[in-house]
């Protein structure tokens, strides 16, 4: 999906069907299998970070599958959960009260005490992790301006999301069978890299890789799709499908088949890395600079004199 960062909301997405499908992926007893694995390929990325970071942020920590590897990058690092779901950042949501013995969720127990967006500290973090939860907000280009201001000056970001290269093969069968599209568009990683810029993060990269899922049957590709979220597009069908719709799109799944008698589905895997800099203040005949804003743009040229 083509979009103009400067247009403020990014997504062509319902609102409210977003809110419901975050609060049922964070009632889930432990984070999709595909969250997991993305989240230890973008851990491999974190040696090339020359960073030893005091605080890291892990944003939607829930379902992002990725405490055991923070800690295990950054094992003296204070870890702050951050949930979007305000239920769950007081304690009072599913993933926090006293789950079964076998669900990975009750290792929850051990970490930090989870927080709301709006009660991160500005500038507190040096790094900033996000993984597989951007593709559920209805605004990107606000979540980076917040993860800028959650971030110190040279503080790192990454996140991951899923591009619009992910589930062509479902897209194609619903089209063929004249059905609004199976889920709300996915935003390319150049605009991505273009809202980091417009919220003021300083060299942006982005990438990308693809990975392809298969399944036995249809019962099992749609219990997985359900496991990862649902459908936010405006144009869904506001009601109900009935069981005979559902065998229609049992039926007509059967052309994701491949030559190994698998359903296929590809996604496209997103990653995305930039730093906050220094402030840098709009030069005029007068031009006025915050106490903090000087004190931070005096230590980053301090630190530039010192590697030079």
């Amino acid at each position: 999906m083509a979009v103009d960062p400067a247009s403020g909301s990014a997504r062509e997405a319902q609102p409210e069907a977003l809110r419901t499908i975050t609060r049922r992926l964070v009632r889930r007893p432990q984070p999709p299998w595909l969250h997991a694995e993305v989240a230890r390929r973008m851990a491999e990325r974190l040696p090339l970070v020359k960073l030893s970071p005091k605080t890291v942020i892990d944003w939607w920590s829930v379902n992002g599958a990725s405490r055991a590897l923070l800690h295990q990058a950054y094992p003296k690092a204070s870890l702050v959960r951050v949930e979007e779901e305000p239920a769950v950042a007081r304690g009072q949501g599913p993933a926090t009260a006293a789950p079964r013995w076998w669900q990975p969720r009750r290792w929850l127990a051990g970490m930090p005490e989870p927080t709301t967006p709006d009660d991160v500290a500005a500038g507190g973090a040096d790094l900033l992790w996000a993984n597989m939860m951007l593709h559920w907000v209805g605004d990107p280009l606000a979540h980076f301006r917040q993860w800028h201001a959650a971030l110190a000056v040279d503080g790192f970001l990454m996140f991951s999301t899923l591009g619009p290269g992910s589930l062509a093969g479902l897209r194609a069968v619903y089209a063929r069978q004249g059905w609004p599209p199976p889920h709300a568009p996915f935003i390319d990683m150049h605009d991505l890299g273009d809202m980091l810029v417009q919220a003021g993060f300083a060299d942006p990269v982005m990438d990308q890789e693809s990975l392809v899922l298969t399944w036995p049957d249809a019962d099992a590709l749609l219990q997985e799709l359900r496991s990862l979220g649902g459908n936010a597009d405006p144009r869904r069908p506001r009601g109900l499908r009935t069981p005979r719709w559902r065998s229609r799109l049992c039926q007509a799944l059967e052309a994701l088949r491949g030559a190994d008698g698998r359903l296929r589905l590809e996604f496209e895997l997103v990653y995305g890395h930039a730093f906050r800099g220094a402030p840098r203040p709009r030069v005029g005949e007068r031009t006025s600079v915050a106490l903090d804003e000087m004190r931070a743009m005096v230590r980053a040229g301090r630190r530039g004199a010192g590697a030079r």
